[in-house]
């Protein structure tokens, strides 16, 4: 016999033997997927995963993300879980048909128990779809390895063709799988509900904005942010999904009445109109993280008052359906401002991604110690008793917000022609109001900018100033003072803990 009628076994190419491990793991992730969607409140052990990332990583790393990725940083972490989960999937499926089944068989087990512990917080139950993803990959891994093991493919070319029937089969099930559960979880979808319903007319409805308060530039933010443009910044990797018909707000603690309150008890009460700028405690010099509304609601001091506030209770928790906590003073609900329990926003029904059917809204305060969606409890503590979400996290526990402004046009590097040239932006001091906001070019004196009318002392304030426009490059800076005459400092700082500081500077260039 000659060398080449030899048939003694040669391992599988490297590629095949990772591509076995992926195609377990996705089989595994798509019986996940499949169970999921059998009940409301299981998930993804992908999703669950997710969520403790979320919970666990420094903030110097959530602050990078924000900044690198903004409202995309819960896309940008699900697919830096994606392609980890690819990696250690084809490590897997190598280690096995290089080391033997019971690499593999572990390899998948550990998959399975990071999946349960991540999903344990929300109770026993939630773990199943991650059991049942444990049970479904580690046989599928066992199966796909043996069809690749040398001794029953001894020659590779003539396994190819089986290797591709096999794997691909697997893959187009794991694939039919995911896709029937996420049909599946269509039934919790609380767009429905959200569609159905009917906003009362408030007490008071407040005027129409007047024309005054906006100015006509091109390129300026709107007085009212749409809200298909509203920021959203919050640590829920999936929009939760709570219909009206289950909906209920629990008022607890330090109370002398408790109370359950459903979403018709809400929509049968007073209802009152209030506009309020929202700003993310995330949001950089000149950043995009704030928004303007007009929001629908019930004032937070109403339900204070009926439930019977204890003296010694000096801080309000907001807590959301999927456990994440805000917390701010009671005496901010109880000092004028209008503090609600939102309802509406710009005359509809809450959207779903930003806290369907119920949220918080606090004037003055950053939104990661005040602004709680998808509220399902408010309880009076103290801040000695309970440290909220943030605070936990080295961030600091009140958080008014910063005199700030913003340069909206022209955008920085732009180039302009010789000529009169609009320069405009936004200017917010919540509660405070703004009182003057000064323009400098190339160093020089600082020139008042016109205010538009102020809608509220909640909300931010356009401004703008004409400028001729003259060759060569040229450096903007803004900066605002409050109602309380306090000018924004020109020190740069972090927005991590308590709130970015410092003028927004751009350059542009005018042509010859």
């Amino acid at each position: 016999m000659t060398p080449s009628d030899t048939t003694s076994p040669r391992r599988p190419p490297w590629w095949r033997s990772a591509s076995t491990g992926i195609a377990a793991a996705a089989a595994a992730l798509g019986a996940a997927e499949l169970v999921a969607g059998l009940r409301s409140g299981w998930r993804s052990p992908v999703l669950d995963v997710g969520d403790r990332a979320i919970d666990f990583v420094p903030p110097p790393v959530k602050d990078f993300a924000i900044a690198v990725f903004g409202t995309g940083d819960k896309v940008a972490l699900l697919v830096g879980i994606g392609l980890v989960l690819v990696v250690y999937a084809a490590t897997v499926g190598i280690a096995t048909l290089r080391l033997g089944r019971l690499v593999g068989v572990a390899g998948i087990l550990a998959f399975g128990v990071v999946g349960m512990v991540a999903s344990i917080g929300g109770g026993l139950s939630n773990t199943v779809p991650s059991a049942v993803a444990t049970a479904v990959g580690v046989p599928a891994l066992l199966a796909l390895t043996r069809s690749e093991s040398p001794a029953r493919s001894p020659h590779l070319e003539a396994s190819r063709r089986s290797f591709l029937v096999h794997t691909g089969a697997v893959v187009a099930g794991a694939a039919f799988l995911g896709v029937g559960g996420r049909a599946l979880s269509g039934r919790f979808d609380a767009a429905p509900s959200q569609a159905g319903v009917a906003l009362p007319r408030p007490v008071t409805s407040l005027p129409v904005v007047a024309a005054g308060t906006s100015f006509d530039v091109t390129g300026l933010s709107p007085l009212v942010t749409p809200n298909d443009n509203f920021y959203r910044i919050d640590t829920a990797l999936t929009v939760p999904q709570v219909p009206t018909e289950t909906y209920s707000l629990a008022i607890t603690g330090m109370v002398s009445r408790p109370s359950q309150l459903s979403y018709d008890d809400l929509l049968r009460r007073d209802l009152i109109e209030t506009d309020i700028t929202l700003t993310c405690v995330s949001n950089e010099v000149g950043g995009r993280l704030v928004g303007n509304a007009r929001w629908l609601g019930i004032p937070l001091a109403e339900l204070l008052e009926e439930a019977g506030v204890s003296p010694d209770a000096d801080q309000i928790v907001g807590r959301s359906v999927d456990g994440y906590t805000c917390g701010f003073p009671v005496a901010v609900a109880l000092d004028g401002r209008d503090a609600i329990v939102a309802v509406g926003m710009n005359g509809e029904p809450l959207p779903l991604q930003h806290g369907f059917p119920v949220r918080l809204v606090v004037p003055g305060l950053y939104g990661y110690v005040s602004a709680t969606k998808w509220l399902a409890e408010i309880e009076l503590t103290t801040f000695d008793a309970f440290d909220h979400y943030w605070a936990r996290r080295d961030w600091a526990v009140e958080a008014p917000i910063k005199t700030q402004s913003r340069i909206d046009t022209p955008a920085a590097l732009a180039q302009l022609p010789v000529g009169p040239t609009a320069i405009a932006g936004v200017a917010w001091a919540q509660t405070r109001g703004i009182e003057a906001v000064e323009v400098q070019i190339d160093g020089g004196a600082w020139q008042q900018a016109d205010l538009a009318e102020e809608l509220a002392d909640t909300t931010w304030r356009q401004w703008k100033l004409e400028w001729e426009a003259t060759p060569g490059r040229h450096e903007i800076a803004v900066r605002a003072t409050d109602g309380e005459g306090e000018t924004q400092t020109s020190q740069r700082a972090r927005p991590i803990p308590d709130g970015a500081t410092g003028w927004h500077s751009i350059v542009v260039m005018v042509d010859h």
